[in-house]
């Protein structure tokens, strides 16, 4: 048996607001859209995990999910620019990443990170 994806579900109520989140901000493309379920996806580059965890770290809570990115600055400035406020950072954790925290539209709290 092989595992072929990994996908995080969001409940909400109204999903057209995920495309200013997660296709503005985060440039992930709509792979399916049913009209009733919209998946994004960021290609191969983005390969699934899932992370089980007790604790945040930085005694941060833990977050839904957690989005690598390769330039950490340019996702603040989109952040800022489409009115989502940061919840904790950025800040440069002892395990090597720098990072922050912020609410999607739909108060999931997302972790979004750069390997230093």
């Amino acid at each position: 048996m092989t595992v072929r994806r990994i996908v995080a579900n969001i409940a909400a109520g109204d999903i057209s607001r995920a495309r200013a989140f997660y296709g503005d901000v985060l440039d992930l493309d709509v792979v399916m859209d049913h009209g009733w379920i919209v998946t994004f996806a960021g290609g191969a580059a983005a390969p699934a995990q899932v992370s089980i965890a007790r604790a945040g770290g930085s005694g941060q809570p833990v977050p839904d999910l957690s989005i690598e990115v390769d330039n950490l600055d340019e996702v603040i400035g989109r952040l800022a620019r489409a009115g989502f406020p940061l919840v904790y950072g950025p800040a440069v954790e002892p395990w090597g990443v720098r990072r922050l925290f912020v609410r999607d539209p739909f108060g999931r709290l997302v972790n979004i990170l750069t390997h230093i």
